[in-house]
């Protein structure tokens, strides 16, 4: 018998390979099904990546990390769990028993002898009760040598760093120094929240003359200062100040911080107190149900609009005014302004009329110009009325 040509076996070979037993099919697609569950996550994951690196870069740097997200391995997650340990343990020694904190931020420029911060807790250790608050401060410090003064003067204090970033110097309004520092905290009280934690934030040129809790409202979410007090605690038309807020921990605040930090991007050049008083006004706050209360000059004031009744003031706030040279000169002065009213007998308190010797240098700059956003906010809505 002939035999058959050699290309009519390698066809009749191949042919027969392609024809695979039955279960040899089946294990395939099985393999074939279950590769796809692992790679199809692997994918989505590599996307959702790559979709926060372009934010980020977008951003130019990067966002706290959430509390979910610190769950990440390698070296990078264990640094970041190093840090949240330190900061859940400097919170959990300094919260009062409902879980509240006073945090201020701090930076070198502010943190000299004899400058902003040493005033700060001065005050605290002068005003009517206010001593034993001290026990709940938390100075969140944004360079090393601010964090080495810190716990020279006091027991509570956190490292907040940032690669590549210098918060050490002055920064002056509106620079792009001054707006990243303002961001950066903003992005930390989002995270403080997320821990649970609630929290008075005061700015350190705030000076503390009364407790302020039974000042507060009862309800409320986010209950904040203002620059202007229009008589109102609900009103939008209040123009707030990011300086000194009471922030309750819970999905509303904390959904309200994420949001108010992302609005940065429809507002740049912007810092965070004029952009809260744009979002006040967006549906989505009323949508994720956030109650906010602004809190009366009366009892919260500033060189914006002082508290004129030292018999009531909380607080006060050495705003309105540009230059650390021009803040401290002023401060000091308040401080013996209110020491002076401390000397007076109990009858001439309340019959006296005392009033602040301040701003003096910084008056110059109560109707600063830079300061536009919040004055056109605030003219607008007053001509809507």
């Amino acid at each position: 018998m002939a035999r058959p040509p050699r290309h009519t076996l390698s066809r009749s070979s191949a042919a027969h390979s392609c024809r695979l037993p039955k279960h040899a099919l089946l294990r395939a697609g099985a393999a074939f099904f279950l590769a796809t569950l692992v790679a199809l996550p692997l994918a989505v994951l590599h996307r959702a990546a790559l979709s926060r690196h372009s934010l980020e870069h977008l951003w130019g740097w990067d966002a706290l990390p959430s509390v979910a997200a610190q769950e990440e391995g390698g070296a990078q997650g264990e640094d970041l769990d190093i840090e949240d340990l330190k900061l859940d343990g400097v919170l959990k020694k300094a919260s009062m028993g409902d879980n509240t904190v006073i945090l201020t931020t701090l930076n070198a420029a502010w943190a000299s002898p004899g400058s902003v911060i040493d005033l700060f807790i001065d005050s605290f250790r002068c005003g009517v009760r206010t001593s034993s608050l001290l026990n709940h401060l938390v100075i969140i410090a944004f360079d090393s040598d601010a964090y080495k003064q810190c716990v020279k003067i006091h027991h509570y204090c956190y490292f907040l760093g940032t690669e590549g970033v210098d918060f050490s110097g002055e920064k002056r309004f509106l620079t792009s120094g001054y707006l990243e520092m303002m961001w950066k905290r903003l992005d930390f009280l989002r995270l403080v929240l997320e821990k649970g934690y609630s929290f008075i934030f005061s700015d350190a040129d705030i000076m503390w003359f009364r407790n302020p809790f039974p000042h507060f409202y009862p309800n409320g979410d986010l209950q904040i200062a203002c620059d202007h007090y229009v008589g109102n605690a609900t009103d939008l038309r209040n123009i707030a100040n990011g300086g000194f807020n009471y922030v309750k921990s819970n999905e509303r605040t904390i959904e309200f911080y994420s949001f108010w930090y992302s609005s940065r991007l429809r507002y740049p050049g912007y810092h965070d107190q004029d952009v809260f008083n744009a979002i006040k006004h967006d549906p989505y706050v009323a949508d994720i149900g956030l109650e906010i209360k602004f809190l009366s000059t009366a009892y919260f004031g500033g060189f914006c609009e002082p508290s004129r009744d030292l018999n009531k003031v909380c607080t006060m706030h050495a705003n309105c005014c540009i230059g650390l040279r021009s803040k401290i000169h002023d401060l000091r002065i308040m401080m013996e302004d209110w020491r002076s009213y401390l000397s007076l007998p109990p009858s001439l308190k309340r019959l006296t009329p005392f009033s602040w010797r301040v701003p003096q240098n910084c008056r110059y700059y109560v109707h600063c110009p830079t300061v536009t956003l919040s004055s056109r906010l605030f003219y607008l809505s007053s001509q809507n009325q």
